[in-house]
């Protein structure tokens, strides 16, 4: 499998590109500029030796011909970006993983899309990809240290069941990694916006802290169809 990451030299972008390839993936970090990207990579096989790393840099494009592909920049690039390489994702799973929000007097406080969410105003403008939306809540300084083990569960929205499928999978590939399907893309809103509550608890109280949702069967949490939830 080849994963591209447009967007991907910021930390969380970075971060995920890293434990990807921690696992034997090939990826591809994207950015404007080539330079940028091969940059921050360098850094990274730098900072672990030791690990055999399948990470490149190159531009967004390049990054967008990949099997599957995450969308990491900041949020108010993501539909710009995305629609710049429109041509090279067409059939393909893209994923949102961009949070709006803004930091106002020391407090990050979530900003609504015109379409009620990143992943929903990117798939509005990339008709032909199918779009899904995870990885929001993960820690970047987390990420970044692949000596550290990861227990978080991730939530999984999508409108296709192509791309419902391939975010799960995708989530499964890191160690210490739940995927847990919660929904179609309407409810990517308040999985983004939730981000900006987890980041003010971290500052607060010097922490990393993740999601971890109880009560669930963990055998079926990553298998729920896409659609939306029968009435009781």
């Amino acid at each position: 499998m080849h994963v591209g990451i447009i967007g991907g030299t910021g930390p969380a972008g970075l971060g995920l590109a890293a434990r990807l390839a921690d696992v034997g993936i090939d990826v591809t970090v994207g950015s404007r500029e080539a330079t940028r990207a091969k940059g921050v990579v360098e850094e990274v096989l730098d900072r672990w030796p030791d690990r055999s790393l399948a990470l490149v840099g190159d531009v967004n494009a390049e990054a967008a011909r990949a099997d599957i592909v995450v969308l990491a920049t900041p949020w108010d690039a993501a539909v710009a970006a995305a629609r710049g390489v429109g041509d090279q994702l067409t059939g393909k799973v893209l994923v949102s993983m961009c949070n709006p929000m803004h930091k106002v007097s020391g407090e990050f406080q979530w900003l609504t899309p015109a379409r009620g969410s990143v992943a929903e105003s990117v798939q509005v403008v990339l008709r032909q990809t199918a779009v899904g939306a995870a990885f929001h809540h993960l820690p970047a300084r987390t990420l970044a240290k692949l000596d550290e083990p990861m227990d978080c569960d991730v939530l999984v929205c999508a409108d296709d069941p192509l791309a419902l499928e391939q975010t799960v999978e995708l989530v499964r590939l890191i160690p210490g990694l739940r995927p847990v399907v919660a929904g179609t893309l309407s409810m990517a809103g308040a999985i983004e916006a939730f981000t900006a509550v987890l980041l003010n608890v971290n500052v607060r109280h010097k922490a990393r802290a993740s999601i971890r949702l109880t009560g669930l069967n963990v055998g079926d949490v990553g298998t729920a169809q896409v659609g939306r939830p029968r009435a009781e």
